[in-house]
């Protein structure tokens, strides 16, 4: 709820603050074309409309960016939010992080000293730096990923990827773990998947924590989420154990559903366009 002074005019109300989008430089914004729904008016409140999911590394939270007296200029984000090293459960960096490394040589040393209060300042915002620029590469490259709209400091704004049930409130979409597709659908998504790795591989890339619980289906469109990880196939020497620990975890997911489908063989394909 936005609350007006003696002058009419509008402040912030709880949960709420003014649209970061002005101050957050050009390289911090999303790639262009960028879709017509972000709104970008510097007159736009942010407001928390509760959770959406809790992680290892990260909580994502759903946020309304709106004009007020504007409905033409809403939208929902999934604003995710990275927390410090010393509040995070994830602490397997190295295995993804092998052969990468920060623009700044500054930075990459101070991550790299575990006991200063700056190495674990900057730790805390590469994550978030890493998940951005994936997206935004792989929204470019036509990968099935939210569009990422904004990065500020530790926090990451996305595309929110549901729909509104039958009252109007905002439902998220379904991770893939949870769903039981038909044949014919089940089929479609695994070609959909095959194809985005694809894609990925083709940046010599691979997720590297793939699995049915990083999917969303969004309908019959599966969305490819969770990328701070990702793993270049080439610089770090694990890259191609990981990629294909995530056919396996895929191709598990499908097999138990009824599809025949081979984890080496989905190995073979995508890993052979990484070349």
């Amino acid at each position: 709820m936005t609350l007006t002074t003696g002058h009419g005019a509008v402040e912030p109300g709880p949960d709420q603050r003014w649209s970061t989008w002005p101050s957050v430089a050009k390289g911090q914004r999303g790639p262009d074309p960028r879709p017509a729904w972000v709104v970008t008016a510097a007159a736009a409140l942010d407001t928390e409309l509760g959770v959406l999911k809790t992680g290892k590394e990260a909580d994502v939270h759903l946020l309304e960016r709106a004009v007020p007296d504007d409905p033409g200029q809403r939208v929902l984000l999934a604003a995710k939010r990275y927390r410090d090293p010393e509040h995070r459960q994830f602490h397997r960096d190295g295995t993804y992080t092998d052969g990468r490394r920060s623009r700044r040589s500054r930075d990459q040393r101070a991550a790299e000293d575990r006991r200063s209060a700056w190495g674990r300042g900057v730790r805390a915002t590469q994550w978030a730096d890493a998940e951005f620029s994936a997206l935004a590469t792989l929204w470019d490259a036509g990968a099935p990923v939210p569009y990422p709209v904004q990065i500020d400091g530790t926090e990451l704004l996305l595309e929110f990827v549901g729909t509104p049930d039958d009252d109007g409130t905002p439902v998220a979409a379904p991770r893939l773990a949870g769903c039981r597709p038909g044949p014919d659908l089940l089929a479609d998504w695994f070609d959909q998947l095959r194809t985005a790795m694809g894609v990925l591989a083709r940046l010599g890339w691979a997720h590297g924590d793939l699995s049915p619980y990083n999917v969303l289906a969004d309908g019959a469109r599966l969305v490819i989420i969770d990328l701070p990880q990702v793993v270049d196939l080439v610089a770090n020497p694990a890259g191609a154990q990981l990629l294909h620990r995530d056919c396996r975890n895929l191709c598990a997911w499908f097999a138990a559903r009824g599809l025949e489908v081979d984890a080496d063989e989905l190995f073979a394909d995508v890993f052979a366009q990484a070349w």
